[in-house]
């Protein structure tokens, strides 16, 4: 698990809403014009409510018929009964529209992380990614349910309510105008003092969750070296960080509240005050005084609800920025895979079924030419490689030298330069002809045989049977695994990988089996067993390219390719070849195929 960047704080933007969101969730393109027009009709409705109601005690005051007043009481009601109805249908707009656009921004994150894949990852902190679209996502219902809609009736509303103040009352409209501009001034303020404490509150809950998830892999480690308390007590000191952040949110939010209170009850007491000494002097007709007075508070009313929502939101706020910069990088990503390419790589890829037509063992199943893998600051390469069906290639190399490197390039996984072959054509990557087993199992919740025959719509018993027993798995097929393969030892996880990655050799998905130090955690005995099970493989027509540190290995391969690490920092590896079983020269040339 990467680490990197785990103290630092998200960054947030600025902006009260982010371009971004609109390219990326067009879900909430509809939802905001829906509700621009509900709001529109709730306005229509407070000025329609208030001069009705303003109307009906104006009349009373000065004496009207019953009669002539029941019109406006009516009219009043019928209000009311709408504005309560435009409010519930917004309110169910805002959570169906934040339910969509949260559920294609989860859907738009997770394609991305694929679209990226582990060579990104490597780079990130998967503790931090899984707080963004665990915790992050579900904040981001208060955004779209309740920050953004009220940013929407602030743009909407507040217009209109002051232009009806001012054309009522120009007097009451100019004390407005110039005491409104307050309230945006704090809020700005506030938000500033919001966006660092809720930054900091952010940063505290990523850095816990990548504190656990490090804490529960390696707890047997600490155990075994009497380190858990002190792991516990770490843990501890991040969550009093957090509660005590926490607590700052909440205090920075409850200023706000009042601040903003504060400032609009104030501005409203001024209107009021004036319009009732010029009522008292018979400057202003009471109509207009009363109707003038019901729509201030009314005025102010949108502008002290973004701030009360801006707090509810913040936390989602705070992760829409890393979901938009994840979904920027897979943008950028894609433009070099170009729908030509995809379609390339489709076409030029052998189908199920197929291996019969690859058994030529003059035509390389797989082959590189001038290959270089960037990691890093290392350049690894130039590899010349050639997989034949029904032979075992086995790359050999000290640590470091770049050997899995190679492979991630392989499955694009990796930046590479060179030329990459599929059965004599070139392709972006082989991962659709490889059937890779890693030095991590990878398995999953779930049976072992789910594990086995993962990505088969169709699983066949039978062959996942096969394929557990001629990888030596001794457990059965219908054993439940808990979470990253919980419940089976170190080795039988490495056996259950390999026997996944037979399942889709013989599945006919994959026409290359790649094992990255497959007996790594296996006794003599058993690495014997898959070695000659990796030898029948090979001669039932499969290309094997094996990478171990395990001489033993020797005696299958073929060919034996030896990468030694570059000497300096970008300077180029050295591949050599020889005929196995002997032990590959170093030389400074390309790899020479030959049998």
């Amino acid at each position: 698990m990467s680490t990197d960047a785990v103290d630092a704080p998200p960054r947030v933007s600025n902006r009260p809403i982010d371009p971004r969101l609109l390219r990326y969730s067009t879900a909430s393109r509809g939802f905001l014009v829906t509700t621009a027009a509900i709001v529109l009709a709730q306005t229509g409705t407070t000025i329609g409510f208030a001069y009705a109601l303003t109307r009906a005690l104006v009349g009373a005051i000065e004496g009207e018929r019953v009669e002539t007043l029941l019109p406006w009481v009516g009219l009043g009601a019928v209000l009311v009964v709408l504005r309560a109805l435009l409010i519930a249908a917004g309110e169910r707009t805002s959570a169906r529209g934040a339910a969509r656009a949260s559920l294609q921004l989860r859907d738009g994150l997770v394609r991305a992380v694929e679209k990226l894949g582990p060579g990104w990852l490597t780079g990130r902190n998967s503790a931090a990614l899984a707080v963004t679209a665990g915790h992050g996502l579900e904040a981001l219902d208060a955004y779209f349910g309740r920050y953004l809609p009220q940013l929407v009736a602030t743009a909407v509303t507040m217009p209109i309510l002051v232009l009806a103040i001012l054309v009522s009352d120009p007097l009451s409209g100019l004390t407005v105008i110039i005491t409104m501009p307050l309230i945006p001034i704090f809020m700005v303020l506030i938000g500033m003092a919001t966006r660092a404490v809720q930054n900091t509150q952010y940063g505290t809950l990523r850095r816990l969750a990548t504190r656990f998830a490090d804490t529960v892999a390696g707890l047997s480690t600490l155990k075994i070296y009497g380190r858990q308390h002190r792991a516990a007590d770490s843990m501890e000191t991040v969550t009093r960080d957090y509660k005590r952040e926490t607590m700052a949110v909440l205090r920075v939010s409850f200023l706000s509240g009042f601040a903003l209170e504060f400032l609009a009850s104030i501005s409203v007491a001024i209107i009021a005050v004036t319009i009732g000494f010029r009522l008292l002097g018979g400057e202003m007709p009471l109509l207009v005084g009363l109707f003038v007075l019901l729509l201030a508070p009314e005025a102010y009313l949108p502008l002290r609800q973004v701030g009360v929502q801006f707090h509810a939101a913040a936390e989602g706020v705070a992760a829409t920025d890393e979901i938009f910069d994840t979904l920027d990088a897979a943008s950028i990503s894609a433009v070099a895979d170009s729908p030509a390419v995809e379609r390339a790589q489709r076409d030029e890829t052998p189908g199920v079924g197929e291996r019969a037509q690859l058994t030529d063992r003059d035509a390389p199943l797989l082959s590189t030419r001038g290959l270089t893998v960037t990691r890093g600051d290392r350049l690894i390469g130039p590899i010349d490689l050639d997989v034949r069906a029904g032979e075992i290639v086995l790359l050999v190399g000290p640590s470091g030298a770049g050997k899995s490197s190679l492979l991630a390039a392989l499955l694009g996984f990796a930046p590479a330069d060179g030329e990459i072959r599929v059965t004599g054509k070139v392709a972006a990557d082989a991962r659709r002809i490889l059937s890779w087993v890693g030095q991590w199992a990878g398995l999953m919740a779930g049976t072992v045989g789910q594990n086995v025959a993962l990505g088969d719509a169709a699983p066949e018993a039978a062959r996942i049977d096969a394929c557990l027993r001629d990888a030596r798995v001794d457990v059965p097929a219908d054993l439940t695994l808990g979470a990253t393969g919980s419940g089976l030892s170190g080795g039988q996880a490495q056996r259950v990988a390999i026997a996944r990655g037979l399942y889709r050799l013989r599945s006919g998905r994959a026409h290359v089996l790649v094992l990255d130090e497959p007996s790594s955690a296996l006794d003599a005995q058993t690495e014997g067993e898959i070695w000659r099970m990796l030898r029948a493989e090979a001669d039932s027509g499969a290309g094997v390219l094996l990478i171990s540190h395990r001489t033993s290995a020797r005696a299958i391969a073929d060919r034996i390719l030896t990468l030694a690490p570059p000497a300096a920092s970008h300077a180029p590896a050295v591949v050599a070849a020889s005929a196995a079983p002997d032990v590959a020269a170093t030389a400074p040339a390309r790899m020479a195929e030959g049998r």
